[in-house]
């Protein structure tokens, strides 16, 4: 029997409730209203740069944002109307960015964007309209997609993976882009597998969303091999991925294309058509909006829309019921500290939890039971690393290769101490690179 036809896995891994609450939600247009709040950093690398002034009037899809530098991106406005202020913002991560406010006229005007057949551009001409689109990894790393798509000449790419995993609780907007857009995504991965110039081309994603990897199964046309794998968390994350399709390992501290391979989120393969095809920059994203919320369902959300102008547009959030709100899911999200932050181009979900489940726990003494060893998908040691940074041993905590770890969380949820491992973990890989600089 072949590799891939056995639901390949990985070594480690949780299987926490799904609470897929919003998967029959189809995908509803959320208009933008208000204000807009777009941060220049939405992208791994260097900030964009503004190339508006306060008082200037803008249209959907001007650039607003200016790329500095190849591992950088621009930014675009995702509504019309008048640039009121620019200056630092809350970001969905905790940090404070230079970010531009944009108070909507009502009239969502655009500006003209230009139609190409990608048949007849140059792979230069490709990842210059990706760049341009200001298209970068909407599954959570936000790195910006044309940089991604030019691997150095020394490295041999062979494989091109999409990942459809969605392996988050609660999350469901890659799984209805892939049921409700399935030709944009299978076009886009044509096009992906012509720049990259490879024939082998996996779609991975979790036995639990059969219906989705029919649509691409029977549209495909044999061009891409989906593979449906073992529901299992963190199967997404981009290195148990391609161990589980492809069976080679991403060394320690190396990256996907150390080994051949180059992986895809399916809502970033959707942009890159939608930006190489209809030179439509990125501009909005689909939102899984779920927990307390009163109207939970996965939203087309224009980028900038702040927490609270969504949130009041689906019914607002019950009296007294909401503990926490996470921008993305509850294993990887970051907890917001109030509704002002804005939906970014990262942004997959906004989550609200109830008192019961974003209770606070109190730890107790590890009692090396192991649980956390074995469900690591890194095969890393986490309380070994836990009580290294706890101690202030950060030359032991790189030794046991923290910067490894991939902050998915598994091992916090098995611990029967309530240790915050993860967070142990997350300090101890900032202390390295502080180090490092």
């Amino acid at each position: 029997m072949s590799l891939l036809t056995k639901k390949p896995s990985f070594v480690g891994g949780i299987h926490p409730a799904d609470n897929k609450l919003t998967r029959d939600s189809e995908i509803k247009d959320i208009a933008p209203s208000g204000t807009l709040v777009i941060p220049l950093s939405q992208h791994i690398g260097a900030p964009a740069k503004p190339v508006v002034e306060e008082g200037d009037n803008v249209k959907r899809g001007q650039k607003i944002g200016e790329a500095q530098g190849f591992v950088s991106s621009p930014v675009h406005a995702s509504s019309s109307g008048e640039v009121t202020k620019i200056g630092k913002f809350r970001h969905p991560s905790g940090n404070e960015v230079k970010g531009v406010k944009i108070d909507l006229d009502g009239e969502d005007k655009s500006v003209d964007f230009k139609e190409a057949d990608p048949g007849e551009l140059s792979t230069e001409e490709i990842l210059e309209r990706i760049q341009g689109a200001g298209i970068v990894g909407m599954g959570g790393a936000a790195f910006p997609t044309h940089v991604k798509l030019s691997p150095p000449e020394e490295k041999d790419i062979d494989t091109l993976v999409i990942n459809g995993a969605e392996c988050e609780p609660y999350l469901t907007s890659d799984f209805r882009l892939t049921l409700e857009e399935p030709e944009k995504i299978i076009k886009g991965t044509e096009l992906i597998a012509d720049v990259l110039e490879v024939d082998k081309v996996y779609f991975g994603i979790e036995d639990n969303k059969p219906e989705a990897a029919e649509e691409i199964r029977s549209r495909a046309s044999g061009s891409i091999e989906v593979v449906e794998l073992p529901t299992k968390y963190p199967q997404g994350w981009e290195k148990t991925l391609i161990q589980a399709l492809t069976g080679r390992e991403v060394p320690v501290d190396g990256l996907p294309l150390d080994i051949g391979v180059v992986v895809q989120n399916v809502a970033t393969v959707k942009a890159i058509w939608d930006g190489v095809r209809f030179g439509v920059p990125l501009t909005e994203r689909v939102v899984t909006a779920t927990g307390t919320i009163r109207n939970p369902g996965n939203y087309r959300v224009r980028i900038g829309t702040r927490g609270k102008e969504l949130i009041d547009q689906l019914g607002g959030l019950p009296e007294g019921r909401t503990a926490k709100l996470i921008d993305g899911g509850p294993m990887m999200g970051d907890t917001q500290p109030d509704q002002s932050t804005p939906v970014v181009k990262s942004t997959s979900g906004l989550l609200a939890l109830g008192e019961e489940a974003a209770v606070a726990r109190d730890s107790s003494p590890c009692i090396r039971c192991g649980k956390c060893v074995d469900v690591c998908p890194a095969n890393l040691l986490p309380t070994s690393i836990y009580k290294s940074v706890e101690s202030g041993d950060i030359e032991k905590a790189e030794e046991l290769n923290t910067t490894a770890c991939c902050e998915c969380g598994s091992c916090t949820y098995v611990c029967p101490s309530e240790i915050p491992l993860v967070q142990w973990i997350v300090q101890g890989k900032s202390e390295i690179e502080k180090r490092k600089e």
